[in-house]
């Protein structure tokens, strides 16, 4: 009997062996085959290869780009109102056929400030002739006003406590202004405290001249005029207390006295040529003077800066002071 129990548990046990559940730990992996790619795999692998080229090539492009973007940068971050610094030096005009290199025309273009220029005249050490006429080339003048006479209201020099830099001449509410010499016109604006609406011409000669307290401008920035050549009609707008024209000469930006040239009650111009020299610049110094003022008992910021046509604001910023700040007596203020 204990044989047959014994027997018994044998086969029983080796068939729960047989039939029990594998362990996966236990489970062999199958072996990989080796597969060979398929053909369509290899064309896109070269595609991927000419992609990656045209991807080269565009960061390349991209960089040009950018490059390129930089000198547009440059070439225009100092365009602003007007046309300040809108050409570089070696640019050339082209006026009535003759090519004129601004380096020896002048080498700033600005069609906001007159006097853009920063060149000191009281340094001037040369003698410049300047053809104000040439009948060679048909370049001829003009007074700067069409009427049977012309009188000067207010000359040349200390006007109150401001140097004025032109001459005043009378005339009647639109009246025909009328270019000097033949030139381009570089400004065309208004100046509400001072030359009212008023337009500067750049001449051949190397002159300039303004024309101010305009009704009416007739020209734009650019334009080519020819001497006699209306630019606008006569007024009295900005800071003028009756209709007249302000007329003035510079040279290099600094003003010139036209009295030098012309004889007004005569309407005539003085001479063909005219000579520069550090002579008509020599007012710079007494100009230079009134640079500051000195405050005196009962002085107001708003005061001095009616007497030197300034604003408190300028007084203020060229001082470093505010509006609040008491002046003292002997104080020297900046008033330019």
């Amino acid at each position: 009997m204990r044989w047959l129990v014994i027997i018994l548990l044998l086969v029983t046990t080796g068939s729960w062996a047989q039939n029990r559940p594998r362990d996966f730990r236990d489970v062999k992996a199958p072996p990989i085959k080796t597969y060979t790619l398929p053909d369509s795999i290899a064309e896109i692998g070269d595609t991927t290869e000419v992609v990656e080229e045209e991807l080269d090539d565009a960061g390349e492009a991209s960089e040009e780009l950018q490059r390129e973007l930089s000198i547009v940068s440059e070439d225009t971050s100092t365009i602003d109102e007007g046309y300040t610094g809108m050409v570089e030096i070696s640019e050339e005009l082209q006026i009535d056929s003759v090519w004129v290199t601004l380096t020896e025309y002048y080498s700033v273009w600005d069609s906001r400030r007159i006097n853009p220029y920063d060149i000191d005249a009281t340094k001037f050490r040369d003698t410049v002739d300047i053809e104000l006429i040439d009948t060679t080339t048909s370049r001829l003048w003009a007074m700067p006003m069409i009427r049977d006479t012309t009188y000067v209201t207010s000359g040349f020099g200390m006007r109150g406590y401001r140097w004025h830099y032109g001459s005043d001449l009378k005339l009647s509410t639109g009246d025909t202004v009328v270019a000097a010499f033949d030139g381009i016109v570089r400004i065309r604006s208004y100046d509400p405290r001072g030359y009212g609406y008023y337009v500067l011409v750049r001449h051949y000669n190397g002159l300039e001249t303004l024309y101010g307290h305009m009704s009416k401008i007739l020209v734009k920035v650019g334009d080519l005029v020819k001497a006699g050549e209306t630019l606008g009609l006569g007024g009295s707008t900005g800071r003028s207390s009756g209709p007249h024209l302000h007329y003035e000469v510079r040279y290099q930006g600094n003003a010139i006295n036209p009295e030098q040239l012309y004889d007004f009650s005569n309407r005539q111009l003085l001479y063909n040529q005219f000579q520069i020299t550090n002579n008509q610049f020599s007012y710079l110094k007494e100009v230079r003077k009134l640079a500051y003022h000195r405050v005196r008992s009962g002085d107001t910021l708003s005061g001095i800066a009616h007497k030197y046509g300034t604003s408190v604001r300028t007084l203020c910023r060229l001082n470093r002071i505010t509006p609040r700040t008491i002046l003292r007596i002997g104080q020297r203020i900046r008033v330019r």
